[in-house]
């Protein structure tokens, strides 16, 4: 028995489309786990702000690790980048232990909160940056990897209808869990008591992840939701193969439409298999590595250009609100557009508020500078719970959290290359080398995603009602 085969006396019945694959439908979210479907969004969305938390926290503290600790850029950059290497080098055996049910999401929310809490302590009290590179960047990278996969994924599993606007949401959650940490580490954060205020955060962080993770609970496999369940006069599209299961709420249709359910469920051996898969792969660490650089240069950039330190705070504080609202909107833009157009947008938003920000900071507009860096944000934050949902959409939910650990390990890359290569290109370019790369990142981007489309689904444009609805079994 794995972590998503659970016992339950909740009647139930399994139908099966033309491509084999079966739905489990019958149970309600609340028959199964005793409360409503919601909280698998809300307290996945509260578990994702300590990974913001922690991530902006170490970034905007860069003046007092300056002062208290004779730290310099570079270390603060090396840590952010071991930090976001381990995140996503966890992704993939966390979604196979998960999985397999050797890791279910309530142990793996624990784990992640205490190594959480271990990175913070190694930050307050390491004596050498390399200790804190092995206690931050290491142990803490680990557990927000930990807590991250089992978060986004969660909300997929949930809502498999329309998945783009729960995994957008919870995303952002680490936006918003950056908001208060951006002002107290860049303008009230004391060097004589970054210690306590370093422990403090750990501490309130660990126990926000373990609580939120003791309700956490995965559906049965290929379960579809009893009042979305496939009723008379489902819509098929026999070109394409596969079905769109029906129901009567106009709005689950039409996201069903732009977002078919794959045709099957794929095992991760098979997913491995698909191109489509290395292209998300591919696609993904561009937007990471400006959104890791949107975290780490800000500061620095807004200081040479002459800011003070307050509206660079303000910039990031109101790119980090707007992005985590943007991701759940554009989630929900993405269930009634499509997830490949949405994508392909955002991208291309993304790799032009670079030169936006560039171009503000050199002719010193503030409000510019303000609107540029929310762009950014918005965008950047967007692509993962794209990508995400779209990985969904491609290969099933069964095994969504493996296949998503594949694909988000392309953040090994940005973990990387990201901080490193910044640092480098802004000593041997400036800033404005800088941002006209990570531009031309954004919209290489958006050109892989018009690529993604997905497998065993061939192109057709017209929708073909089904004679014959969706019953015990479909021949």
């Amino acid at each position: 028995m794995t972590s998503t085969d659970l016992p339950t006396s909740v009647p139930y019945r399994e139908v099966t489309d033309r491509n084999g694959r079966v739905y489990r439908i019958g149970e309600s979210d609340i028959g199964i786990m005793g409360r409503s479907r919601i909280w698998m969004i809300v307290l996945p969305w509260v578990g994702m702000t300590a990974i913001g938390a922690a991530a902006y926290a170490l970034a905007s503290a860069q003046d007092t690790f300056h002062a208290a600790q004779l730290w310099r850029d570079g270390h603060i950059y090396r840590l952010l980048a071991v930090w976001v290497f381990f995140q996503a080098a966890v992704a993939f055996p966390a979604g196979r232990l998960r999985e397999s049910g050797r890791l279910p999401a309530r142990t793996a929310m624990a784990a992640g909160a205490c190594a959480m809490l271990l990175g913070s302590l190694a930050a307050a009290f390491a004596p050498h940056s390399t200790v804190g590179l092995l206690g931050f960047g290491v142990c803490g990278g680990i557990g927000a990897g930990l807590v991250h996969a089992t978060c986004v994924t969660m909300a997929g599993k949930w809502y498999p209808e329309r998945r783009g606007a729960g995994t957008g949401f919870v995303s952002g959650g680490s936006a918003y869990g950056s908001v208060p940490f951006v002002f107290l580490f860049t303008s009230v954060l004391d060097p004589r008591g970054h210690t306590v205020a370093l422990t403090a955060l750990g501490v309130g962080l660990c126990l926000v992840v373990a609580a939120v993770g003791c309700f956490f609970e995965d559906p049965p496999r290929n379960w579809w939701p009893a009042h979305r369940a496939p009723v008379p006069g489902a819509v098929l599209r026999p070109d394409r193969g596969d079905p769109v299961p029906g129901t009567r709420d106009a709005r689950i249709r039409r996201a069903l439409e732009r977002n078919p359910p794959a045709v099957r469920q794929y095992s991760p051996k098979e997913a491995a298999r698909s191109p489509v898969l290395w292209l998300m792969w591919l696609c993904l660490p561009g937007a990471a590595l400006i959104d890791v650089f949107g975290i780490a240069f800000p500061v620095p950039f807004g200081a040479d250009m002459g800011f003070a330190g307050g509206v660079v705070a303000t910039a990031m504080s109101l790119t980090a609100i707007v992005s985590g609202t943007a991701s759940g909107v554009i989630g929900w833009i993405s269930d009634r557009c499509g997830r490949r157009t949405t994508l392909v947008v955002v991208c291309v938003v993304l790799g032009t508020a670079q030169f936006g920000v560039l171009v503000s900071g050199q002719a010193g507009s503030v409000p510019f500078f303000l609107v540029c860096s929310m762009v950014s944000g918005v965008a950047g934050g967007a692509v993962l719970p794209l990508i995400a949902a779209m990985t969904a959409d491609f290969f099933g939910e069964n095994h969504s959290a493996t296949h998503y650990g594949m694909v988000y390990s392309s953040n090994l890359i940005s973990g990387l290359v990201a901080c490193g290569l910044g640092a480098v290109v802004v000593g041997e370019w400036d800033y404005p080398g800088a941002f006209v790369l990570a531009g031309s990142i954004g919209l290489a981007s958006a050109v892989l995603a018009l690529f993604l489309k997905a497998p065993g689904r061939p192109n057709a444009r017209r929708i073909v009602p089904n004679p014959h609805p969706l019953g015990e079994e479909m021949a």
